[in-house]
């Protein structure tokens, strides 16, 4: 298999970010040194062109767009978190197609919490098998077709709590593409796909000062889904547990922790919906469901440093004061079954990456992650580039 090749189209420069803005004065210090006295709220939108090549996907052309903006311009709040809309679509020479939807909501005063995503995508990916000691060579290509849909709402109910429900929809169709590999050879519940509808009740406690790069303070996130029977192909019930805490070392120094926790219970576990290992947020480095299984447990550190070149940047229409960060991250994670955890079993992620903040006033920035990962015998070590917007945590 050839490695994946990405190729990003990056216009720094020319971020469309002053639809729209106004100035609240507020006379107290600033928090942090990514603000100053005038309270800058503003609109963006930000379009992120991507170009990639990869074997199993031929070309691939997509755009990232996130529209930033606040729910209560017309009787401003200041401690309203900034609201985003996200679209991502994509299609290949080879007539796949995906397309993600996300929004994630913050009324005035920061009252009610709302996020949704809209998925639908026709797209290749490996399967390496069950547990923590797959094998590269072991790999199988699959088709697979995932529409998916999940709201979560919650409301504050008194000091930083939130409490609210969730519902996510998602189904499944899954096909050998090059008949090679594990795949064909494993007994797995539902095979070829499959649908799951989980009803789930939440509690949030946070008092974050602010979502986006955050300088200081805690998150901690707990929701319990049940997937009944008449909405579901198979009952199932999962457990999602998360924290963040944020230290706050000096004027431009950040350090940030973040721990999760993913279980999934029932007699029969249909082998997509267990729990995955990779991505751009956690375990950086690793392929997304490299290693799978019944549970996930891990953490990570990052260490934010900000940079302010006090430069100013004019061209044409573009006027800017550039600020970046850089940042050094390591974790360690497992996948593991019911009775089965022990300390062996966890794999190390590190590295490191550089921050462009885009949206000064909303703390947006644009982030690039070079991260590495375990190297099993007889293969490469595992490692990955990321380039995405907003941070990992």
């Amino acid at each position: 298999m050839c490695k994946n090749l990405h190729i990003i189209v990056l216009f720094l420069l020319f971020a469309v970010s002053a639809q729209g803005q106004f100035i609240v004065r507020d006379t107290s210090s600033a928090p942090s040194s990514l603000t100053d006295t005038a309270w800058l709220r503003r609109k963006s939108f930000f379009p992120l062109p991507v170009l990639g090549y990869s074997q199993e996907k031929g070309l691939e052309i997509g755009v990232a767009m996130l529209y930033s903006f606040y729910t209560d311009n017309k009787n401003p709040d200041r401690a309203t978190r900034n609201s985003t809309i996200n679209l991502i679509p994509a299609i290949t020479t080879e007539n796949q197609f995906k397309i993600d939807l996300k929004s994630n909501i913050w009324t005035r005063g920061n009252i009610w919490h709302i996020k949704s995503n809209l998925r639908y995508h026709n797209f290749p990916l490996y399967f390496f098998g069950i547990g923590d000691e797959t094998h590269y060579n072991d790999r199988s290509l699959l088709n697979n077709t995932r529409y998916k849909a999940q709201v979560e709402a919650e409301r504050l109910v008194g000091g930083h709590f939130y409490v609210g429900a969730s519902i996510l929809y998602q189904h499944d169709t899954y096909s050998s593409k090059d008949d090679k590999g594990i795949y064909n050879s494993l007994s797995l519940v539902d095979k070829a796909g499959g649908y799951v509808t989980f009803l789930g009740l939440t509690g949030i406690f946070d008092n974050r000062d602010k979502e986006n790069y955050t300088r200081k303070g805690w998150m901690l996130k707990l929701n319990a889904a049940y997937a009944p029977s008449f909405l579901s192909k198979h009952p199932l019930f999962k457990l999602d547990a998360q924290g963040v805490h944020f230290i706050s070392i000096s004027p431009k120094s950040t350090l940030g922790l973040n721990g999760l926790f993913q279980t999934l219970q029932g007699s029969e576990l249909p082998f997509y919906l267990l729990p995955e290992m990779g991505n751009d947020l956690m375990m950086r480095g690793y392929y997304t469901g490299r290693y799978r299984n019944q549970n996930y447990l891990a953490g990570q550190a990052e260490y934010r440093y900000l940079i302010d070149p006090k430069l100013r940047v004019r061209l044409w229409f573009i006027d800017l004061k550039p600020k970046f960060a850089l940042a050094a991250f390591g974790g360690a994670g497992s996948v593991f079954s019911n009775h089965d955890f022990g300390l062996s079993g966890f794999k190390p992620s590190y590295g490191a990456g550089i921050r462009y903040f885009y949206d000064e006033s909303s703390r947006l920035t644009i982030r690039l992650d070079y991260a590495v990962g375990e190297k099993r015998a007889g293969e490469p070590r595992q490692n990955g580039f990321y380039f995405s917007l907003a941070e990992a945590f």
